[in-house]
């Protein structure tokens, strides 16, 4: 009886209630670049935190680095913010030895220890927040010197973007200036741009890193003009700064189309650009770009011709939009192009890095490229030649475009995988809270063009569903090269389009202006050098100020590459921090931010509106942990273990978002099992 009581109570202070210790066994893990790895991926090959202890994952550290502002959400009349709008904090911090390196929305880089977030250093590019409505940062780059002896300067150093439009480089362990590059460390990527306001060419993304070189796009603002800057790429030898080469992206067999109006002094249209050296208004790249050194490729995925809604001006310029294209990183040449989009004039441009990978396809190792898109479709290429791995068909889409454009006959679409949005969305499909709301979605969508996805924009507005905000966009996939899965989050919302001819525009801005649903979710865009201006909805809601598409609103897949299979989809979040209780039930919430996977099998991905970073399995999707975080975290994890006595830890940027009323903040969080 004795050894009976003995065995039950050892039993039940031991077998029932206690945790395993931490297993230091596992392999440790980096995270060199925001996307992971120079092919994207947002992939760790850690395995201390796995299915059966995540649960267990609390704060390990905080780091806070003040920048942030809380602000406005919404746009005037004429397309400017009431007042400055909040911060977004979007960044994916990187590792280089046993520091973290990430820039802020006021685009300070900061160093700090990545087992304690203690700071070690901070650099202020000093950029004038007062000229940009909505400052922001996705992340810095890193490199090593071939050059540089080991120990010196500059040996290891932090590539960064800045808003206005320069890359600096900095020691990685000073964060000191790098003077070999460029002029005091940095370079302007306004030179040869021509004259142009400053808010019209931004760079929010990291450069991808191949050999020595820096390849660069940059973000041209929307919907202003015909005449924006152009969408140049361009490479920048990181030993010295100097331009390597550069792809102004017009159709082959055609000259630049240049203007007078470049000024070596900036001249009187704006900030300076100098002589102008490439075509404006051509398809930029503004996203994250891939790089495959074995293949001396790059990948590069592009947006769209500006304006974005009407094509009629652009004369075949759009040969490039809206596609990945692969460019020599010798030489900047074009080796294939694989589009996804025809005449785009819906802003479906392609939103995140290409996601690098080998697969074996028929007894064959096919090296291959992922590409998630603001539609819902995700195309699978081979990337050596561009071809697609399962078979893209070419279909019918709606027809009619304004007076003036046109559309392609046909767009591409993928057999496999299968689309992870339902794109047939009628009147019958609205949704609302109560009979009210949901009455007047309907009666709103029967009175403007809603013919499925790819519905012309329209002088009566068209529904565009998805919207383009996605689909997917910037967060990109996560890829678990272990089992071959990619997941990918998904947005399945609305938006209305509608053209307004030029000589309507300011009537149609008193109007916006006098609709307290219009001031609220609407802004009119000017589109000069068109027919017409915009009145773009970023949301398609009803009265209640809540989507008329069904929830889902928000999902996270999985899909099996290998045979291009949906596994599993699942909704992402709740309706908790955007809903006032007890209206926290629905499932599948607004999303903007990726997903990271682990070799261990899990995913890990924040998002949503609501204030958690998940885990999920990432074969089967069940969701299996999540950590509560002061706002949205409205960015892509990232992960890593430093060394064999270390543990593994999650880092997430949580800072809410302005487009998602998630409040602002500066929080980079890390969570790690417990000692």
């Amino acid at each position: 009886m004795r050894w009976f009581v003995y065995l039950l109570v050892a039993g039940l202070l031991g077998g029932c209630g206690a945790d395993p210790a931490v297993d230091y066994e596992g392999p440790t893990s980096g995270w060199p670049q925001a996307g992971g790895a120079l092919g994207g991926g947002h992939y760790a090959a850690a395995t201390q935190i796995t299915p059966d202890n995540v649960h267990r994952l609390e704060v390990a550290w905080v780091h806070r680095s003040g920048d942030y502002r809380d602000g406005g959400n919404f746009i005037d009349g004429n397309n400017y913010p009431v007042e400055p709008l909040q911060t977004a904090l979007q960044v994916t911090p990187i590792l280089f030895q046993d520091n973290l390196y990430y820039c802020t929305p006021f685009n300070r880089i900061f160093a700090i220890d990545a087992e304690t977030g203690e700071e070690r250093w901070v650099f202020d590019p000093e950029v004038d927040l007062d000229t940009y409505a909505v400052p922001r940062c996705r992340g810095v780059s890193s490199w090593t010197s071939s050059r540089i002896p080991e120990g010196a300067a500059c040996h290891h150093q932090i590539v960064a973007p800045v808003l206005d439009a320069r890359l600096v480089a900095l020691d990685a362990l000073t964060g000191q200036r790098c003077p070999d590059f460029g002029g005091n460390g940095e370079v302007n990527l306004r030179e040869g741009l021509g004259t142009h306001d400053v808010t019209e060419y931004l760079l929010t993304s990291p450069p991808a890193i191949i050999g020595d070189l820096a390849v660069t796009g940059g973000a041209v603002t929307d919907n202003i003009s015909t005449t924006v800057p152009s969408g140049v790429v361009r490479a920048y030898d990181l030993n010295t700064g100097a331009l390597a080469w550069y792809w102004d992206p017009i159709p082959p067999g055609q000259e630049p189309v240049l203007d007078p109006t470049g000024d070596p002094a900036g001249g009187p249209g704006g900030g300076p650009g100098g002589e102008q050296r490439y075509q404006r208004a051509t398809t930029n790249v503004w996203s994250f770009i891939s790089a495959d050194p074995e293949l001396g490729l790059v990948y590069v995925p592009t947006g769209n011709t500006s304006p974005d809604y009407y094509g009629g001006h652009r004369n075949g310029s759009d040969y490039y939009s809206s596609s990945v294209v692969a460019l020599s990183a010798e030489t900047g040449e074009v080796v294939w192009r694989f589009q996804t989009v025809h005449h785009d004039i819906w802003d479906y441009d392609v939103p995140s890095q290409p996601t690098l990978y080998d697969v074996e396809m028929d007894g064959r190792r096919v090296r291959a490229l992922a590409q998630t898109t603001k539609m819902g479709y995700i195309f699978l290429l081979d990337r050596e030649t561009g071809e697609p791995l399962f078979p893209v068909e070419e279909r019918s889409v709606p027809q009619g475009a304004a007076p003036g454009d046109f559309t392609a006959p046909t767009q591409p679409f993928p057999t496999r995988p299968p689309t992870l949005v339902d794109t047939k969305f009628t009147a019958d499909d609205v949704w609302g809270f109560t009979p009210w709301d949901r009455g007047a979605c309907r009666e709103r969508m029967e009175n403007i063009r809603a013919e499925g996805l790819f519905t012309p924009p329209s002088v009566q507005g068209s529904i565009h569903f998805p919207s383009a905000v996605g689909g997917q966009n910037w967060g990109g996939a996560a890829l678990d090269y272990r089992r071959n899965i990619l997941v990918v989050n998904t947005l399945h919302m609305a938006s209305i389009v509608q053209l307004v001819p030029r000589d309507q525009c300011e009537a149609a801005a008193e109007a916006r202006a006098a609709d307290p649903l219009a001031s609220k979710f609407a802004t009119i865009e000017p589109s000069a050098g068109t027919p017409y201006c915009d009145l773009r909805w970023v949301g398609f809601f009803s009265p209640l100020e809540v989507p008329c598409t069904p929830p889902p609103w928000g999902t996270l897949a999985g899909i099996d590459l290998a045979s291009g299979e949906l596994l599993w989809q699942v909704p992402l979040g709740t309706t908790r921090d955007l809903a006032p209780f007890p209206f926290w039930f629905i499932e599948g919430v607004p999303n903007m931010g990726g997903p990271a996977a682990t070799a261990s099998g899990l995913t890990f991905i924040a998002a949503t509106t609501d204030y958690f970073l998940r885990a999920f399995d990432t074969g089967s999707g069940k969701e299996l942990w999540r950590g509560r975080l002061p706002t949205g975290g409205h960015a892509t994890p990232m992960t890593y273990r430093l060394g064999p006595d270390s543990k593994q830890y999650v880092v997430i940027a949580a800072g809410g978002h302005y487009s998602f009323g998630t409040p602002a903040s500066d929080h980079i969080m890390a969570f790690a099992l417990p000692d």
